[in-house]
């Protein structure tokens, strides 16, 4: 690996980020063909928090935490700090004191593919945290990763500049490149969910709005009345 910090990668609108963030991780994901979703191990470290943001990654070494530190320095207001670590960790290396020099340079959140510590804390301060574990396990400061690098998370790629999506369902990565494309098929996704939700609330049944009838046909599937079913039996 090599020791590197980029500098100013490009990034997704902020704006455009903030915007998917608000269509939420499950919209997003089903809009675009369930892809980019790091899995149910990424879980918020308190709930209610749903952030969309821009990329800066960081790549640790187990129970170090330096790359984080050197990563504080290139983080921008829209920005999501993504940490990734060269095998799995699971110690604490995300806490308050980080969430307070993030939150001071706008940054909307973080995601640690290791542990985050300080719940109740960042929870107190509405910082938004996602990560693997919670562990009051500490780091040292002593190895060289790298900042800005495409890091893997839960099987997905990030790069920088991509855009993070997360809320209590998980997170999402959207690559930058593919963000026009997310928007305009969340908000597809959102006007006919909200059709739908109106039809339900008229009554309107799933197996006919889907048409699903006739599939439980095509599956054999078969409607029997209570007295016939006991008689067969």
């Amino acid at each position: 690996m090599r020791n590197v910090v980029v500098t100013d990668p490009p990034r997704a609108d902020p704006a455009d980020a903030q915007t998917l963030g608000g269509f939420g991780v499950a919209t997003v994901h089903e809009a675009l063909g369930r892809v980019g979703y790091l899995g149910p191990a990424f879980r918020p470290a308190w709930p209610g928090a749903r952030i969309g943001g821009t990329a800066v990654t960081a790549l640790c070494w187990p129970g170090d935490n330096l790359m984080i530190h050197v990563a504080v320095e290139q983080c921008r207001p829209g920005d999501v700090l993504v940490v990734a670590t060269s095998s799995p960790s699971t110690d604490g290396l995300f806490g308050e004191l980080f969430a307070t020099a993030l939150a001071q340079r706008g940054v909307r959140g973080v995601v640690l593919g290791s542990g985050v510590r300080d719940v109740a804390e960042l929870r107190e301060m509405g910082f938004p945290a996602w990560s693997t574990a919670v562990s009051a396990q500490g780091s040292v400061k002593a190895t060289a990763g790298a900042v800005n690098v495409p890091v893997v998370l839960g099987g997905q790629q990030v790069c920088p500049g991509d855009v993070v999506l997360a809320d209590d369902d998980g997170v999402l990565v959207v690559p930058r490149a593919d963000v026009p494309r997310a928007l305009s098929a969340g908000q597809a996704r959102l006007d006919k969910e909200a059709a739908t939700r109106a039809a339900f609330q008229q009554g309107e049944l799933g197996l006919d709005r889907y048409g699903l009838r006739e599939k439980l046909t095509d599956l054999g599937v078969e409607y029997v009345p209570h007295a016939e079913w006991v008689a067969e039996r």
